[in-house]
């Protein structure tokens, strides 16, 4: 029952902009399968009402449908797109911003029973996807219930976020989720080295500097990143570079050698040959796509 009430609130307050009266929640539609759009998935719970969607990271896919729910601890560049929807029945899902201080807190106040990840001392996936149980749908449903109630939301939002993040952290993805709650964790070391390539991608860099700036040894450094990331750092930067690319020849199709500049590059042949290896086809041809392709439809 649960799930037909989601599609049903997913249905009637879509908008095309994506967002809702609640602050942090999304609401996505499409009412066709668009080719994958690079976006970034930044610390989100992503829920599907209906439809079927697919999230590439590095080398790892994720697929998940009605019911089920993708959870994500670190801004990744990632490929996202439904690959089942249409008119009659169009892609639905939800998407809420999870917020490493009120998990934190949710940390606080748990019982002894409910410890941090305690894996082999390497961090969970920044992305993992899971069915979501009845209670933790059931807390979804009621956060949508107040779009009809707008006078509630001041009030009632914030408690149900928090039921919603006690749900997820105690559940099946919970060690990915308690990382946001935990400053000295490793996987905190990879999200700061994360942000830091994200901030400074055109530059280039040593994996040894970043490794030392965020306090861990290269080979730990390594094998972290690849762990949350499922790509190295200078494989990370490519892809973030390759967005930038692609989101300012949008814009400005004629300026291919100016853009693989700007992004990174010093040899425009390089670009075009990686550009090419990672969309398909060459950035000239693409812009072409880019620029009638829709929006990004969120998480």
């Amino acid at each position: 029952m649960s799930l037909d009430e989601l599609r049903d609130l997913l249905a009637r307050h879509a908008r095309p902009d994506l967002r809702t009266a609640i602050d942090g929640v999304l609401i996505m539609k499409a009412d066709r399968p668009y080719p994958p759009v690079p976006t970034t998935y930044g610390k989100v719970l992503a829920v599907i009402g209906q439809g079927t969607k697919r999230c590439a990271l590095g080398d790892r896919v994720y697929e998940y449908g009605a019911g089920q729910y993708l959870v994500a601890s670190v801004d990744l560049p990632v490929t996202s797109h439904f690959t089942e929807a249409s008119p009659d029945r169009p892609g639905l899902g939800v998407g809420l911003a999870l917020d490493p201080a009120a998990v934190a807190e949710l940390l606080l106040r748990a019982a002894p029973g409910t410890p941090p990840y305690a894996g082999n001392g390497t961090p969970p996936p920044g992305i993992a996807v899971s069915t979501a149980p009845a209670d933790l749908l059931d807390a979804v449903v009621r956060l949508l219930r107040l779009l009809d109630r707008p006078g509630d939301i001041p009030v009632l939002a914030p408690l149900t976020k928090r039921e919603i993040l006690w749900r997820l952290v105690t559940g099946e993805q919970g060690g990915i989720v308690r990382q946001l709650g935990l400053p000295d964790s490793s996987h905190s070391h990879i999200a700061r080295a994360v942000r830091w390539i994200r901030d400074h991608y055109t530059q280039s860099f040593r994996v040894e500097d970043v490794a030392q700036q965020v306090g861990m040894s290269v080979s730990a450094f390594h094998r972290n990143f690849q762990a949350v990331t499922a790509m190295s750092p200078i494989q990370f930067q490519k892809q973030i570079r390759l967005q930038q690319a692609r989101l300012q020849l949008a814009a400005d199709p004629t300026d291919i050698a100016g853009i693989s500049r700007r992004v990174g590059y010093d040899s425009p042949s390089q670009f075009s040959r990686e550009y090419r290896r990672q969309f398909g086809v060459p950035p000239s041809r693409d812009a072409t796509q880019v620029r009638a392709a829709p929006e990004p439809t969120g998480p």
